[in-house]
């Protein structure tokens, strides 16, 4: 049977309700207990580590084996779209000349449950050998790792979730403690907005710092004409560029005002086709300036009931920006 036409699965009602929500909260629970005494030994490493991290001149590497080594992919990750450059190396690909990407300018940062992964050997001495700065996050408080680190950030004992001890809490500590590091050292570098934008081009988070420079039409595409021009030339030019309004500019380029179909339907009784712009436009228009975020100019064609905004940089005509340029980039 094609697999389009397969029947959907019902789900069928378990025997076992009770005792599955049970283990799940037992497991949601203990991660809760690692997070809230985490929380509570955050001290004097933590803070030594930030300074360590805004110290450094090259890349905060992450290491780690199985699980701890997933999420020291995650925490490079955060990292790096945060303001601080970080990548992970592989401790097993490490030992083979993946260590070639790891320099003297650059902060290492291992993780490990027992501090004794065997893996971590040729790093560590790698460090130590070419005084790299190493930070450990780890269970045990004493360890090989511990011993040769230069920051040892050490994990409350709060037991694994799981009866056979797989890494449940433990992995949810050090996740949310690279989130730690990684929101501190964001506050510490001012990192805002502008900068996050500039990391996240693509998705609803890039959009969402897409500016009025980026979207706006220049040059010859703007509707621009003269105070003396009359009515019916700058119609043409309405007509012609298809914005539906034009701005009114002097020799300079300054814009001294607007004329839109409001303005048209409000003097179409004088004669208007033989009238100059100056005396049909409306003076102190709502413009913008190109560097505000393109979602700021929908808010404000939104509360003015306008489809379009003349982007004015030192009082000077520099671009015209339409409703549908903005929806078009996916910003609502």
């Amino acid at each position: 049977m094609p697999e389009t036409l397969m029947p959907r699965l019902k789900p069928v009602p378990s025997a076992h309700k009770v005792e599955d929500i049970a283990a799940g909260r037992h497991t949601l629970a203990l991660e809760i207990e690692g997070l809230q005494a985490l929380s509570d030994t955050l001290g004097e490493s933590f803070s030594q580590a930030v300074e360590l991290l805004l110290a450094c001149k090259g890349r905060v590497i992450l290491g780690g084996m199985g699980k701890s080594g997933h999420v020291g992919r995650k925490i490079a990750a955060t990292f790096a779209s945060t303001g601080t450059p970080a990548f992970f190396v592989h401790p097993g690909e490490a030992s083979h000349g993946d260590l070639g990407m790891i320099t003297k300018d650059d902060v290492v940062i291992l993780l490990s449950n027992s501090g004794e992964t065997a893996e971590l050997k040729d790093v560590i001495v790698y460090c130590n050998r070419f005084a790299i700065p190493l930070i450990a996050v780890v269970r045990r408080k004493t360890s090989a790792l511990v011993d040769a680190a230069d920051i040892a950030m050490i994990l409350p004992e709060i037991p694994e979730a799981s009866p056979v001890n797989a890494p449940t809490t433990s992995t949810t500590m050090m996740m949310a403690l690279g989130d730690a590091l990684a929101m501190a050292l964001l506050a510490r570098r001012g990192f805002g907005p502008e900068e996050f934008g500039v990391l996240h081009p693509g998705g609803k988070l890039g959009k969402a710092f897409v500016h009025v420079r980026d979207l706006m039409h220049r040059g010859a595409d703007l509707p621009v004409v003269r105070p003396a021009q009359l009515m019916k030339d700058v119609l043409l030019v309405i007509t012609a560029k298809r914005f539906g309004c034009a701005a009114v500019v002097d020799d300079q380029n300054r814009c001294l005002g607007v004329i839109t179909d409001g303005d048209l339907r409000r003097h179409m009784a004088d004669d208007i086709l033989n009238r100059p712009a100056s005396e049909v436009m409306t003076k102190n228009p709502v413009t913008i300036q190109p560097n505000i975020l393109a979602a700021e100019a929908l808010g404000i064609m939104n509360e003015k009931a306008i489809t379009a905004l003349f982007v004015l940089e030192d009082g000077k005509a520099v671009g015209i920006l339409h409703i549908h340029d903005i929806l078009r980039a996916g910003i609502a």
